[in-house]
């Protein structure tokens, strides 16, 4: 049977379940869960997506996703393929870890993003040690939202929910922390279990249109790496590999050109070709100083 397709909108916010098949653990210590939680930084800076809120439990994972203009299935591929990946190595396994494709709920209205924040940051309760102190389990922002805990990955963007809960920080704090008890309720776990999707939601969040030129991508990564326009479009050059790399992640990630676009505008390259170049681009951003930020100076440049 064919899958349903999934609903989505690139100016929503997602609520993201995964989990794993069921004779395996997602995370299986400490280690895990942090190094998932790194793909998340690397996959918000990539996308710049927005991070509300997450939990991760030993075998699934919840996290609040603003696309931000960003298609949603793209973040999530990358999460996951490159968790899974990170996982079956570490742990001398084949085969998937993932029950199919992620959950995901279009977050409706101001209510559904309150609720479904506090249900998020409600799971550790589920973890004896922590029924009364969900805010000191390390996996999930609550820590971070009720100001005990440092960010230390630095990927919530915490403000914009917290404003829904008072018109100051230590009121918004107290409000929070006292409804997130509230949110262990049967029939609240029924309703966030993904039975339906919900229909889009568009509030006053400023959300960034990724319809960038390819024109203007090029322009500005030569410019970026000092070399001409026109070497961008040899189908064969070693030296220009990393230009053609990040060339590929600003066109899927900023400009949302399909694989059989970009190959026509960088010499006719394989699709083969430009998965792999997409990967070495999103390594360079990860990993190498001079290219970090490359997203961010192109977007306020052009934006």
């Amino acid at each position: 049977m064919a899958r349903k397709a999934r609903l989505k909108t690139a100016d929503a916010i997602f609520h993201i379940m995964c989990k794993s098949i069921s004779e395996v653990d997602l995370y299986r210590d400490s280690e895990d869960k942090e190094k998932y939680l790194s793909l998340v930084k690397k996959y918000k800076k990539l996308f710049n997506v927005k991070i509300y809120g997450y939990c991760l439990m030993d075998n699934h994972a919840h996290l609040l996703v603003d696309a931000n203009g960003a298609d949603i299935s793209k973040v999530m591929h990358g999460i996951n393929f490159s968790y899974a990946m990170y996982f079956n190595k570490k742990y001398k396994r084949e085969g998937h870890l993932f029950k199919d494709r992620f959950k995901s709920k279009i977050v409706d209205n101001d209510h559904y993003l309150k609720t479904v924040s506090l249900y998020i940051h409600n799971n550790p309760t589920d973890i004896a040690e922590y029924k009364d102190c969900p805010e000191k389990y390390s996996f999930s922002s609550l820590g971070i939202y009720v100001g005990k805990r440092r960010d230390l990955f630095n990927i919530v963007d915490y403000e914009f929910v917290m404003g829904f809960f008072g018109n100051d920080l230590d009121t918004a704090i107290k409000n929070y922390y006292s409804l997130v008890f509230g949110c262990d309720d049967e029939k609240l776990k029924e309703e966030f279990e993904f039975q339906d999707e919900k229909t889009e939601y568009r509030s006053g969040r400023n959300v960034l249109v990724r319809k960038f030129m390819s024109e203007d991508i090029i322009e500005f990564i030569a410019s970026k790496m000092s070399i001409s326009k026109i070497l961008l479009n040899t189908k064969y050059s070693r030296k220009l590999v990393h230009a053609k790399a990040l060339t590929i992640v600003l066109m899927r990630n900023l400009g949302n050109f399909k694989s059989s676009d970009i190959s026509g505008m960088l010499g006719n390259i394989t699709q083969a070709r430009i998965s792999k170049l997409n990967s070495i681009g999103i390594e360079l951003i990860g990993s190498d100083e001079k290219y970090e930020s490359i997203i961010e100076d192109f977007i306020r440049f052009y934006a």
